[in-house]
């Protein structure tokens, strides 16, 4: 069912400098982990400077503890999609200011109730793409698109090239999503290391364009003006927590390159980005950790370790305001 402990990430960024990761690029001011588990859900919405580097502050709540979440980022509000304390909120999609800390509000649901997907968006739109399917069960390949300018249930706008779980990546360039990483979620829990893209301009299919250095599952994405990154995450077949930072350029369809590594091997990480630098925060390694780790986009560099969440947690959602 591949359910062992995955992560529930969103990455944003991409090429228009603009607040919130909204089209492209990273936030300008703050990176935001929300819900994950510990090992029981959380609801804290936790909030880091990118201008400093200091540990978060606890700024508000999720309308409900939940873990295996992916996040969005508009230029105004973080989205927090998927899964919740229980059955009936695992389509939520919670939303939560960055003009002021503050608790979300639950302002629709996804066509699809899930967990362990991944996250994207554009600069008018959150995307919310694979994970385990409560109702099949079992993992979907669905691609599901939510506005930002009102607060409405998504619709299903096109399919991955395979159904993805265990906490795939979402990154995003100002015209594409990606998802990269994941496994099937069947017998044998096969990991993948394929990266996918789908277009913003038209609702449609993903396309196959690349693949990782390695197989996994249990890794967040992040995303600068010009490339994708996919970090941590961990080898189902070998049981090994990795460490890696894959970058694959947004320019052309080609595949990852190995160009880093965080502080310490985790997965079921979150992942913000903002304008100059990635960071991961939280995740297992192997023991629930609270730490974020910051690496720089500029050049090609290991990450250093820069402050600590409130809350130990995995599996848990990123955004950047």
């Amino acid at each position: 069912m591949g359910f062992s402990i995955t992560g529930g990430v969103s990455i944003t960024g991409g090429v228009s400098l603009l607040p919130g990761g909204s089209g492209g690029s990273g936030g300008l001011s703050n990176g935001y982990s929300s819900g994950g588990s510990d090992p029981g859900s959380v609801d804290t919405i936790d909030k880091f400077p990118f201008s400093s580097d200091a540990n978060a502050t606890d700024v508000g709540d999720l309308t409900a503890a939940r873990y295996g979440v992916a996040g969005q980022s508009s230029s105004e509000s973080g989205y927090t999609s998927g899964h919740g304390s229980g059955v009936p909120t695992w389509d939520t999609i919670d939303k939560f200011p960055f003009a002021s800390d503050g608790n979300a509000t639950d302002v629709g649901n996804l066509t699809v109730a899930r967990l362990y997907c991944s996250g994207q968006n554009s600069a008018d739109h959150g995307y919310t793409s694979g994970g385990w399917e409560l109702a099949t069960p079992g993992t979907t390949n669905v691609i599901d698109k939510f506005p930002f300018t009102s607060d409405s249930n998504a619709t299903d706008v096109g399919n991955l090239t395979q159904v993805t779980d265990g906490g795939p990546a979402g990154q995003s360039s100002s015209d594409y999503g990606y998802v990269s990483g994941g496994n099937g979620g069947g017998p044998g829990f096969s990991d993948y290391n394929k990266i996918d893209k789908f277009p913003f301009a038209s609702d449609s299919n993903a396309s196959n364009i690349g693949n990782l250095t390695l197989s996994r599952k249990q890794v967040s994405g992040k995303s600068s003006s010009e490339s994708g990154y996919t970090t941590g995450g961990d080898n189902h077949a070998s049981s090994v927590t990795l460490n890696t930072i894959d970058k694959f350029p947004f320019a052309a369809d080609a595949n990852a390159t190995d160009v880093g590594d965080l502080s310490v091997s985790r997965a079921a990480t979150a992942g913000q980005s903002a304008i100059s630098a990635g960071y991961t925060s939280g995740g297992i390694a192997p023991g629930v950790i609270n730490s974020v780790d910051k690496f720089p986009f500029a050049s090609d560099g290991n990450a250093t370790d820069v402050g600590d969440l409130t809350v130990p947690r995995a599996n848990l959602a990123g955004q950047q305001g």
